[in-house]
This record gives structure tokens, sequence and C-alpha cells, in this order.
């Protein structure tokens, strides 16, 4: 018997001791820039231990989990993101403590190289005033042609740190108490929302010093219908959803923000069932200009946060609504990539992601198990 087994026990020292060819170390890959028009990248804040955030890069179209995953970004304690596609830099403003959870804090706006997904570069932001939130859209903007990045900071008083991309310093910090968020104004400047309704709008010199500033009366009763922070903007035109479904123009071009006539987004039928608009970062707009929305039903004081389970298509120019699109799965955000063949893509309440044929409305596929937790927030590639 054993010297039957002998042959078989020999090959398998054989095997054991036979050389393998050493593995490459080091070996640094590079993206294409920039990104194909279906890349998108899913901000996950990590909301159940917020250290460790991070922006994965995907390519909707992928049919396997290996063909849609690209790479990853470290995004920590709540960072806010933004794309620079013209620098192909991606901007991160987030948060460091000496001890991990404890310790000194260093807030910084780190700048990753889009190709090699590297951090190229930093600056720090004094004080530890950062906004650490959910992410926001318009938490981090740019202005004067990508030169200039804005960084909401939030303590609770609230400020803007002006940060030099070229030259990678902070060029000072600027005060918009009552207000919050930054929404890209005039030729070099930026509007913020305020409590009461009214914008407080600026324009900047080319060293971040305010040349001009206006705060508006009230645009909006937010009393009786409260505005989402969160508007889409299109030819320097910031659409507001209002909880109640109304949607309020507010005219960006000029040195200050100026109110246009407000629309319904609903219709007697719609209010009728409770339709209402709700979600995270739950409208987005498509290559032509068409507003996407999400929507739920059945709603009332309280339910703005609601997942939605259709997503309504307008035409912005008309006021009207196109079409509806049923969703497989609830989503609170939703956004839409910038081409003639446009995805949407819906980050559901399971923490997936849906995409969907943005022109017909068919479901393609779920992007998911790709590092993901709490992705909150989808951000075109470019």
């Amino acid at each position: 018997m054993f010297a039957k087994l002998l042959p078989i026990v020999l090959l398998g020292a054989a095997l054991v001791h036979a050389e393998l060819p050493a593995e490459p170390m080091g070996v640094i890959r590079t993206l294409p820039v920039p990104y194909p028009a279906h890349w998108v990248l899913a901000h996950d804040g990590a909301f159940f231990h917020m250290s460790d955030g991070k922006v994965i890069v995907l390519d909707a179209d992928g049919a396997t989990q290996p063909a849609q995953y690209k790479g990853m970004i470290n995004n920590a304690f709540m960072g806010q993101f933004a794309v620079a596609g013209k620098r192909r830099e991606l901007l991160v403003a987030e948060t460091f403590f000496a001890r991990g959870q404890r310790g000194e804090r260093t807030d910084v706006l780190t700048i990753y190289d889009q190709a090699k997904l590297a951090p190229v570069g930093e600056v720090v932001l004094p004080g530890g005033k950062r906004f650490s939130g959910m992410p926001e859209r318009y938490g981090l903007q740019l202005i004067d042609d990508e030169r200039l990045a804005l960084v909401f900071n939030l303590t609770p008083a609230t400020s803007v740190s002006i940060v030099d991309l070229e030259q990678r310093k902070l060029l000072g910090e600027l005060p918009i108490p009552g207000c919050a968020l930054m929404y890209p104004t005039g030729k070099r400047g930026f509007s913020s929302l305020c409590g009461d309704g009214a914008m407080l709008s600026m324009q900047l010199d080319a060293g971040g010093k305010v040349i001009a500033e206006k705060r508006s009366k009230p645009l909006w009763d937010v009393d009786a219908d409260p505005l989402f922070e969160k508007p889409v903007l299109r030819n320097g035109i910031a659409y507001f959803p209002s909880f109640h479904g109304m949607m309020l123009p507010v005219d960006l071009r000029g040195d200050a923000a100026s109110a246009g006539k407000a629309w319904s987004l609903l219709d007697d039928a719609d209010r009728a069932a409770g339709w209402r608009p709700g979600g995270w970062q739950f409208l987005d707009l498509d290559h032509l200009g068409k507003l996407y929305m999400l929507f739920h039903r059945d709603g009332a004081n309280g339910t703005h946060k609601n997942p939605g389970t259709e997503v309504w298509v307008y035409d912005l120019e008309k006021g009207s609504r196109e079409r509806r699109i049923v969703l497989q799965t609830p989503a609170i955000s939703l956004t839409l990539t910038r081409d003639d063949k446009p995805l949407m893509i819906v980050s559901t309440h399971e923490m997936a992601l849906d995409v969907y044929d943005a022109t017909s409305g068919k479901y393609l596929r779920t992007l998911s198990d790709f590092g993901q937790e709490t992705p909150f927030v989808v951000y075109t590639a470019n």
C-alpha cells in the first residue's frame, strides 16, 4: 500500500517546493481621463464609522462587479467632495485627529490626481471649522473656472474658506452669518441661502477678497413652505424645490441673486394623493437640461427625507412634467450622466445603486458589493 502511495507523496512534495513567479510590487495603474461618460463616483459617508468615509469610482455600464469597480479615494469624517474636471483633480474637504478618534484636529482640503487616485497636495484649513455632516453637493464648490475652491464652515457660526487651487494655499475666510452653503454666482462669486429665505451674495477679486456684497430680502416664505437647500443649476439659474412641491427659480448670473416666478411641480390630483418631493440629493439634470426628481406619496410634515418611489421628469423651460418613472426600489438620491445616451443612477434605501436608462426609464442593473455601506450621494464623472 505504501509503495502505491509513495509516487503521490513525492509528486505533492515536488509541487510544494516548485518555485512560483514573484508577484510584482508597487504597480500603479492609471485611469483614463477624462473618465468615460458612464463612470460615476459614489460618495460613501461610512455613516456608522465616519472616520472611514470614501469615494468609489464605478463604471455604471459594467456587467460584473470587477468590471464596475475602478478605484477609491479616502474621505474622512463626513467629508465634502467635488470633481474638478478641467483640472483632472478630485477634491475632498476632510478631517483627521492625531489619535484616530481623538487628539488634535486637522482639517484639510485634499487634492487627488484623477488618473492615479493618489493625493498630490493639500491645504490646511485652520480653526477646526469645516462643516462635518451628511454629504452636500454645495458644501464644497468651485468658481473662477475651477481656480478657487469654496469650503463651507459650521461651528455653528457659518463661514466660507477660500482656497487658491493653483497656488494651493488658503486665501482667507468670509463670514456668512445666518446663511449656509455656496451656489456659484456671477463672474467670481457665490450666494448662500439664509434662514429667513433671503440670499447673501458676494463677488470676489482674484485674491479672494470681497468686492461686492448684498443680502436680499426674503425670496420665499420659508415658514409657510420651506425650501430644500439642494437646487439644480442650469445656465446660471438655480432651481430650488420646496417641501410642498413648488419650484423657485433664482437667477445667479449677475452679481447678486434674484428670484424669478415660482411654479408648481404638482397638479390637483398629485396634491390630493399627497405626492411630495424628497430624499437626500434627490434631483439632477440630464445633458438636455431635463429635470429628474424623486417623489413619494402620502407626504406630510417630516417626510421630506423619505425615499422616493418615482422619478418625475420636467421641462424647466416650460415648467411642466413630461413623464414619470416608477422605481424598482425606493431611492434617496440620484444623478444623471451627461451624454446623449444618459443613465440615471439612484442610491436606494437598501444602500445599493440602481442603474436605469434615463430615456426609456428601463431598469438595467444594480451596482452592489463594491465596498459600499452608505453611498448617500452619486456624482457624475465630468
